[in-house]
């Protein structure tokens, strides 16, 4: 059968899924049918996560059952504290959560159980310990007490609780939960797609999140939340938006939070949230910053051809200043993201094994053929080369 180069698999269908359904052109993404923006209005992010799981929305008993079972899991092992404090308080948190997630594997006796029953366990499991880990190594980084969960909160409340040890306000808790239902699912995204393959070996869950985990970190899937933050701080004041801007764009260089790989009209999940962030802000004693990025999106959608070129604000563009309103440090951005997504990644995982087959695309071979062996008397030295080393170049070895 003729194979067919797709660099990047963006013209590539590789799975079937119910969890979530986009479309680019119209700006549209559904949680299994229902759109995200009245999720965001009116679910929380349990509800959304039985709905990414269960393929329909709870009943009133189905959602309390379900969200205390997910709240008996917050707690982390005593022994992985241990494994917390052996991470340096200097590294990066997404490798921090990165070892963590692998780490969970070790003290969970079901996680070699392949079972339905035993993976769905799991997968809660991920999800109410995700933002513990989070959580308790920004703590144990900053040389603070671990803060234990608190098992009447939600997972929103219950993670600013364990980052802070304050309780927070119903609006900040409203506003990190609209954040994780925005975060929790999205097509088959680069992590959830290496969630997928690794899933579909046959591994386990802790290291189908591990894959994700790893993914995510990568500057062109995860971290463009954090990327917004950074340019607005570097702006400083809504004096200076315009020339800061507009000074980009005269050298055509990308401002963050704005385009898509998928989306070619507004994102979806930018449109309440967009009014969702003034009012954190507002209430944080921020709106200074919310007022910048206004101000931002109004240069560069005022740009000529730029909306004919598809080009609106993402949810990074105003997840950024919610987060930092919030009292997020800049480097857990993506962790939130982790967490969030948690949910859809164990999900894929679980849909992926129901109808089972192992990943294996086909690579287009541009090497050379037919040389011939040279013993290594017969061998020339290479020449030199002061070039970074490569998968066509030579590598050096040093003692």
């Amino acid at each position: 059968m003729p194979l067919n180069v797709d660099k990047g698999l963006g013209n590539t269908i590789a799975a079937d899924t119910q969890l979530s359904f986009i479309d680019g052109a119209k700006g549209v993404l559904e949680y299994v049918g229902y759109d995200i923006d009245s999720l965001a209005r009116n679910s929380t992010f349990e509800e959304t996560t039985w709905l990414l799981w269960n393929g329909h929305l709870p009943c009133a008993g189905e959602l309390t059952e379900f969200s205390k079972q997910l709240r008996s899991e917050y707690a982390v092992d005593a022994r992985m504290l241990e494994v917390i404090r052996s991470i340096p308080r200097t590294a990066a948190p997404m490798d921090a959560l990165r070892t963590l997630v692998s780490a969970l594997a070790h003290f969970d006796s079901e996680a070699d159980d392949g079972s339905t029953q035993a993976n769905q366990r799991k997968a809660m499991r991920l999800v109410a310990k995700t933002p513990t880990l989070v959580a308790n190594f920004n703590r144990w980084r900053k040389g603070k007490p671990i803060v234990q969960p608190d098992l009447s909160m939600s997972i929103a409340e219950n993670f600013l609780w364990m980052l802070t040890g304050a309780k927070p306000t119903e609006s900040m808790s409203r506003a990190l939960d609209v954040c994780l239902v925005l975060h929790a699912d999205h097509g088959l995204n680069a992590s959830t797609f290496a969630a997928r393959v690794t899933i579909a070996t046959q591994s386990d869950m802790y290291s189908a999140a591990t894959s994700a985990v790893g993914t995510l970190k990568g500057p062109l899937h995860g971290g463009a939340n954090q990327e917004v933050m950074e340019m607005l701080l570097e702006i400083g004041d809504l004096s200076r938006v315009d020339e800061y801007i507009k000074s980009k764009l005269d050298r055509k260089e990308r401002i963050m939070g704005f385009g898509h790989r998928v989306y070619k009209a507004y994102d979806p999940r930018a449109t309440y949230l967009k009014t969702f962030a003034k009012q954190v802000a507002t209430d944080t004693g921020n709106l200074s910053l919310y007022e910048m990025t206004r101000r931002i999106e109004e240069i560069v959608l005022a740009q000529p051809n730029i909306i004919e070129k598809g080009i609106f604000p993402n949810v990074d563009f105003y997840s950024a200043t919610t987060y930092y309103s919030l009292g997020l440090d800049l480097d857990l951005f993506t962790c939130m993201f982790a967490a969030s997504r948690m949910s859809g990644w164990t999900g894929h995982c679980i849909e992926q094994l129901a109808a089972n087959k192992l990943i294996r695309p086909h690579a287009d071979y541009t090497g050379p053929h037919g040389l011939t062996y040279q013993s290594i008397d017969e061998r020339t030295e290479p020449v030199t080369s002061s070039t970074s080393p490569s998968v066509k170049g030579t590598m050096s070895v040093t003692a």
